[in-house]
C-alpha cells in the first residue's frame, strides 16, 4: 500500500465565505477594457453534441464530490471530452490563491487540505475504466509546500488503484522550490505538465504571481529527472507577436520540453483580460510545423486546443511512435502504446 506523506498545515484554515463567485483576477477595472479583436470568427465556434456518455461522466463526478477543471475553468471542449470519458480532475479544492488575468477558477482563501481526497480520486478513477487521465490543481501558496505532499499522495494512490492507467499531472510552479517539485516527480506520473501560458513580455500582466524563468526552471527539472514526458501549454491572442511565440518555443525546447499545446485565449468574463487578436488556423498550423522542426515530439495547435485537450490521444500517438518517451516510470499504457 502506498505510504502517504504527512500533509503540512495551511497558514489559513477556514475557507472564507464567498459573497459572489469571484472569478479569475477579480479586478473590476478590467470591465472597462473591451475586447480589441472584434467579434468571434467562425472558426472559433463549436457545435455542442450531448451524448449519454457525457451525462454518465457528469453523474460519476458529482457522486464522488470531486472538482474538475473542465467545469471550474469553463472549458469549451467539455462535451467532446466527457463524451469520450476523458476528463481532468482538480485536486486541493476549487479556490485558488492566485489571480491570473485569464483564469476562471475562483480566487480567494482556500480551506484545509482534505487528507481523504487521494483515496476518493483513485476510487473514482478505478470505476471509470479509462486509459488515461489528467490531474490538475489550484495554486496553494498558503501551504508551506505548495501542496506537493497532497500531489504525491494522489499520484501514488492512483497508481496503486489503477496500475494500467496513463497518468498526466498539470501542476503549478510551487513557488520555484525544487525540493517540492521533486516530491511530485518522485511519485512518478507518466507525464509531468506545467503551463507557461504566455510569452515573457506579457507575464507581469497575465500571470502577476508567476515568473517566466521560474516556470522554465520547473519544466527543466522535470526533463532532468527523466522519468516522465514533459509538457506545457500556451494561450495566444493576449497581445503577443508571432516572433515572441517562436522565441518562447525555442526556450521551451532548450529546457527539454517535449510536448506543446497552443490554443486561442477566450475571455471568460468582463473581469478578465481582453482578447487582443484572433489567431487564424493557418497561423496555428505554422506554429505546429515550426515546433516540430525545433524538436518537440508533439505540437497540438488550434483555436480550441486547451492544456488537457485530447491528452489521452496525444499520449497514445507518442507512445506508439516512441514507447520510451514516457521515461522509466513503468506505465503499461506507455509501454503498450495505448489500449
Amino acid at each position: 500500500m502506498a505510504k502517504n506523506i504527512p500533509l503540512p498545515l495551511a497558514n489559513r484554515q477556514p475557507e472564507a465565505p464567498q459573497r459572489e463567485r469571484t472569478s479569475g483576477p477579480a479586478r473590476p477595472a478590467l470591465k472597462f477594457r473591451p475586447d480589441e479583436a472584434g467579434p468571434r470568427p467562425k472558426w472559433i465556434r463549436k457545435r455542442l453534441t450531448l451524448k449519454k456518455e457525457f451525462f454518465e461522466t457528469q453523474e460519476l463526478v458529482k457522486k464522488a464530490g470531486l472538482n474538475t477543471i473542465c467545469e471550474s475553468g469553463q472549458c469549451p471542449n467539455i462535451t467532446e471530452c466527457w463524451s469520450r470519458k476523458s476528463l481532468t480532475f482538480m485536486i486541493l479544492g476549487n479556490i485558488c490563491t492566485r489571480s491570473c488575468g485569464f483564469c476562471d477558477v475562483m480566487t480567494g482563501r482556500p480551506g484545509a487540505v482534505d487528507p481523504d481526497e487521494p483515496r476518493r480520486v483513485a476510487e473514482t478513477l478505478a470505476g471509470l475504466n479509462l486509459n488515461y487521465v489528467v490531474i490538475t490543481s489550484v495554486d496553494r501558496d498558503d501551504l508551506p509546500d505548495g501542496g506537493a505532499a497532497a500531489w504525491a499522495n494522489t499520484i501514488r494512490a492512483i497508481k496503486e488503484s489503477c496500475p494500467d492507467l496513463g497518468l498526466e499531472i498539470l501542476t503549478g510552479d510551487f513557488k520555484g522550490v525544487r525540493e517540492d517539485v521533486q516530491t511530485v516527480l518522485d511519485a512518478q506520473a507518466d507525464c509531468f505538465s506545467h503551463n507557461l501560458e504566455t510569452v515573457e513580455e506579457l507575464h507581469r500582466e497575465v500571470r502577476p504571481q508567476a515568473d517566466y524563468e521560474r516556470s522554465l526552471s520547473v519544466l527543466q527539472w522535470g526533463a532532468e529527472d527523466g522519468r516522465a514526458l514533459v509538457k506545457t501549454g500556451m494561450m495566444l491572442g493576449l497581445g503577443e507577436t508571432n516572433d515572441q511565440v517562436l522565441k518562447t518555443m525555442e526556450d521551451l525546447v532548450a529546457r527539454g520540453v517535449q510536448v506543446l499545446n497552443l490554443g486561442q485565449y477566450l475571455r471568460p468574463s468582463p473581469r478578465h483580460l481582453p482578447v487582443r487578436r484572433w489567431v487564424h488556423p493557418d497561423e496555428f498550423a505554422m506554429f505546429k510545423e515550426e515546433g516540430e522542426k525545433m524538436g518537440f515530439q508533439h505540437v497540438e495547435a488550434g483555436p480550441l486546443v486547451r492544456s488537457s485537450y485530447r491528452a489521452d490521444l496525444q499520449a497514445e500517438e507518442i507512445a506508439s511512435k516512441a514507447p520510451t518517451a514516457f521515461g522509466g516510470c513503468g506505465s503499461s499504457f506507455a509501454n503498450s502504446g495505448g489500449k
